[in-house]
């Protein structure tokens, strides 16, 4: 058996059975705080020298050296081997995650402000009821007495003592973000339940809310969990002789203090799928819209007239007027190969159907393709793919909309007809159609293949500007939003081949119910699936709030309070694409990110934070994000010039593109294949494959 010792600025490592000194390890500049075996011949180690290190104890040899991390010291450190993460401890509360993996090359993938977050927690207690009495807190029968708390916070939490706490004291389910990691970290004045996953703090047990505990300020704490919840906390008081044991029941803890979120609703589950069929009332089952009268022919009456050929007898072979004149007599084919291919494998080419997403295929990490927008300075305010993965839409802050082919080349399609710079836009699940919206307060329908607009929505119908413009309910709705309203519209698109009344056309948009936001006065974000039937819709608001609707009832059904700390500027749902198949529980994952406050993956089933991400860079632009259509990458933009793409069940990103000129503004993965566009703010698109 090894022991390591700390000594001063060294470490010795013994072993206890030949009572022999088998390394001595010497660096740190102070004192040695904490250290801890880690694989076969590891150790890891910090100091009062403010840093960690990484040896090879073996070879008396150190194989990593941190910078400085803090100004002050670091007392306590764990070891999480599952998920190869190293937490730190520091004497000013600051709790610090890093990865050990190899390829991550020990950066720093979380950050969490044990005094911050405590106050927000204790604050979120407060707006709903303070704390309650629990019958599931016993020791030294002492009694809960209020959670009233002082507003003379303690400016500093020392971390003393840091340990996992056993899942299965919690009675969680294995997400498909993995299972939520939480750790039992004690400070000198109170024990508190962190998520590091989400860096949330999930339960609170200050000290000095028990009149019969003797112990209001701890030097030293230590912690034994059973098999069940119950958890079993030493405490040593820092200015006496008193200690003091108890003894707490985790999941107890977590419900007395209100930290599960529930849904407004609790008769029926959220779920993003839909299991039941549509009401008689939804709004979702309103009638399909008609051409008006004047475009039909008059009642009781047939229209005997068909569109047909100049010669239209079968047995009659045509003059050949109404072809096209021949230009040349003969035109010998002089480019024919022979192939060996069979003639269906060139349909399929031709036809452009690819093969299913290989659900093996790596993160897109090198740069193919990269192209100037325009030829003046202007940059994409939003991108996305077809279904297909055949086109990307880039809108423009110069009013118009560019239609490229997934590769990047030839010349793209153009759509003009805006005012302002076009702010969102959506393709139509059978690819024929594009909606745009811009700060002109109007929206419009495209035809993708003619360029024409097809249908306009202008400033008669809505009084602030439009934004989030997208299909809905697979093409029969489209969805958007104007000011703290979202805007269920219902469309009819006259296809008339008639070659007189084809110029009379009357397309019609026609609003069918409106949503209101509960207290915010604009909505920031806004998200729904249209690729299969879905009744919920996503809605992040300025107030910081995210509000889910279910349409098929016509109302919210609930409410995410404090989602970020700051307004979410975009909501990216796991919507997958025709090319690959995922657990239908993965479809309740969605990401919401917001400036200056990193990532987040939420379940739209317990409406909770399941994980967190952190590491680029994004302080004043609202930099785009999205989800591959296998579920498990997530591409972020930033404003390093850099595209991150985090993996799904990882703290930490897993690739980090390079080759932007500017800040990284908007990203879309191709639905199709292992493919990221990204878009700058100096006006480039890139493509990277994997």
């Amino acid at each position: 058996m090894k022991i390591a010792a700390c000594a001063g600025n060294k470490i010795f490592i013994l072993n206890t059975e030949h009572e022999e000194v088998l390394a001595e390890l010497t660096g740190h500049l102070g004192p040695v705080t904490a250290a801890e075996f880690w694989e076969y011949n590891r150790i890891v180690s910090i100091s009062e020298d403010r840093t960690f290190k990484v040896w090879d104890y073996c070879n008396k040899s150190l194989l990593y050296q941190s910078a400085v991390l803090s100004a002050f010291p670091l007392l306590r450190l764990y070891i999480d081997v599952e998920n190869k993460h190293l937490v730190t401890g520091c004497t000013d509360g600051q709790l610090r995650v890093f990865s050990l993996l190899k390829e991550h090359q020990f950066r720093c993938v979380g950050h969490i402000d044990l005094h911050k977050e405590r106050l927000k927690f204790l604050n979120k207690l407060e707006d709903q009821g303070k704390f309650e009495k629990s019958d599931d807190i016993a020791y030294e029968s002492c009694t809960l007495v209020g959670g009233k708390t002082d507003d003379s916070i303690d400016s500093g939490l020392p971390i003393l003592h840091i340990q996992q706490c056993e899942p299965s004291s919690l009675n969680d389910e294995i997400s498909l973000a993995g299972i939520a990691r939480r750790l039992w970290v004690s400070s000198s004045t109170a024990l508190l339940l962190i998520n590091i996953a989400n860096s949330d703090i999930e339960a609170v047990l200050n000290f000095k809310d028990y009149e019969d505990l003797s112990i209001q300020v701890a030097g030293s704490c230590a912690l034994s969990s059973t098999v069940s919840s119950k958890v079993f906390c030493l405490l040593a008081s820092m200015f006496g002789n008193q200690i003091s044991l108890l003894e707490l029941d985790t999941y107890g803890l977590r419900i007395s203090q209100h930290c599960e979120v529930r849904p407004c609703r609790s008769d029926t589950d959220l779920s993003i799928v839909s299991s039941t069929p549509l009401i008689s009332a939804s709004p979702l089952c309103c009638e399909v819209l008609k051409k008006p009268a004047s475009q039909n022919t008059k009642a009781g009456t047939k229209n005997l007239v068909k569109d047909q050929p100049l010669v239209f007898h079968n047995k009659v072979k045509s003059s050949g007027y109404s072809a096209a004149p021949r230009m040349k007599m003969f035109s010998p084919k002089t480019n024919s190969k022979k192939t060996s291919e069979p003639q269906t494998c060139k349909k399929n080419v031709i036809s452009g159907i690819r093969n299913n997403y290989p659900l093996n295929a790596q993160a897109p990490s090198i740069l193919q393709t990269q192209i100037p927008l325009a030829n003046k300075a202007t940059h994409a305010c939003c991108i996305q793919y077809s279904g297909d993965g055949q086109k990307v839409a880039c809108g423009l802050s110069d009013t118009s909309l560019l239609v490229f082919n997934a590769m990047l080349s030839g010349e793209p399609a153009v759509f003009t007809g805006h005012d302002g710079a076009v702010s969102g836009l959506g393709w139509s699940y059978d690819k024929n159609l594009l909606v745009s919206s811009a700060d002109d307060r109007t929206m419009r329908i495209w035809n993708a293949k003619s360029t024409e607009p097809v249908l306009v929505v202008g400033k008669e119908m809505f009084c602030k500007p439009v934004r989030f413009p997208q299909f809905y309910y697979m093409d029969k709705f489209i969805l958007l939003s104007s000011g703290a309203e979202i805007h269920l519209l219902k469309y009819f698109l006259d296809d008339s081949k008639d070659e007189i009344k084809r110029y009379k056309k009357k397309n019609i948009c026609k609003t069918i119910q409106n949503f209101q936001m509960t207290a915010a006065k604009e909505i920031t974000g806004l998200s729904s699936v249209n690729d299969f039937y879905s009744y919920i819709v996503l809605a992040a608001g300025s107030d910081r709030t995210l509000e889910i609707f279910d349409l098929n009832v016509g109302c919210r059904v609930a409410l995410i309070p404090d989602v970020h700390s700051r307004a979410v500027h975009q909501i990216c749902q796991n919507k997958g694409s025709a090319f690959t198949s995922q657990q239908p529980e993965a479809y309740n994952l969605f990401v919401t990110t917001a400036v200056g406050d990193g990532l987040k993956l939420w379940d739209v089933r317990n409406l909770r934070c399941v994980r967190r991400f952190e590491g680029h860079v994004n302080r004043c632009q609202p930099c785009g994000i999205a989800i591959s259509s296998c579920g498990r990458f997530i591409a972020s933009g930033s404003e390093d010039r850099f595209a991150y793409i985090y993996e799904m069940r990882s703290s930490t990103y897993l690739q980090k593109l390079s080759g932007h000129t500017e800040s990284v503004i908007s990203v879309a993965f191709n639905p199709s294949s292992s493919q990221l566009t990204t878009a700058t703010l100096d006006g480039k698109l890139q493509t990277f494959v994997s």
